[in-house]
């Protein structure tokens, strides 16, 4: 389904917040990079996905009323066989149903786990009432929840801007290599800021989008979105 469509269907449905294989779907239908992932409805298609995908696999609950998973036990991690997604599956469904019972479950999300070695990034973009959809950059955890390191740009941004924002936030060092880190992938952030101004002019319905965190590896390996958050307008 295109990104036209899926945003469609939820206005449809009176949804505002795209669902997480929505937001993916979305994000990956402009070429962004995301972590090979699937919805499933049951367990068998859990099993399915995760066996096609690779394991180690990581499974999140899919619930319109849901917002923070994890509070309802609705995210098991490093799940490495079909016998532990099945009992993941059935474990998260008894979570959700005890501790959020009048949630409506759609299936859950089944997510290759990232490979170790990166550095979590994040990059967003909100619809401003004067100047249109700005994109936001920056480093992930602390340093954009505490230390507010960040950088903008308004729409359209281009190689050369996306370059811009990445080396005026202070923590750049981090990126180019530091008391023995390796230089990170900054040709795969430049082209993720982009294409996610790029996602903001022609999908005029969003409103909010987070890409958090982002997976950067080191120079030449790229990067990849692992969580992906949709507010309509």
């Amino acid at each position: 389904m295109d990104a036209r469509r899926i945003v469609e269907k939820a206005r449809a449905e009176g949804r505002k917040k795209l669902l997480e294989h929505e937001a993916l779907d979305v994000v990956a239908s402009f070429g962004i990079p995301v972590a090979p992932y699937g919805f499933a409805r049951n367990e068998d298609e859990a099993v399915d996905i995760a066996s096609r995908i690779g394991y180690p696999v990581v499974l999140k609950i899919v619930s319109p009323d849901i917002s923070h998973k994890t509070d309802v036990g609705g995210v098991i991690v490093n799940l490495a066989t079909d016998r532990d997604v099945r009992e993941a599956y059935r474990k998260i469904m008894e979570n959700v149903k005890a501790r959020a019972p009048n949630a409506r479950i759609e299936g859950v999300l089944v997510q290759k786990m990232a490979e170790p070695g990166a550095i979590e990034i994040i990059v967003g973009a909100t619809r401003d009432a004067i100047f249109g959809p700005v994109i936001m950059f920056g480093l992930g955890g602390i340093f954009v929840e505490v230390l507010k390191d960040v950088s903008f740009r308004v729409a359209p941004v281009e190689p050369i801007d996306a370059e811009e924002m990445i080396r005026e936030i202070r923590s750049f060092k981090i990126l180019e290599g530091y008391r023995g880190l390796p230089p990170r992938d900054l040709e795969a952030v430049k082209d993720i800021i982009v294409k996610t101004s790029k996602l903001m002019l022609e999908l005029e319905e969003v409103q909010d989008m987070d890409l958090n965190p982002i997976m950067l590896y080191e120079k030449g390996r790229g990067a990849l979105v692992v969580d992906a958050r949709i507010i309509l307008r």
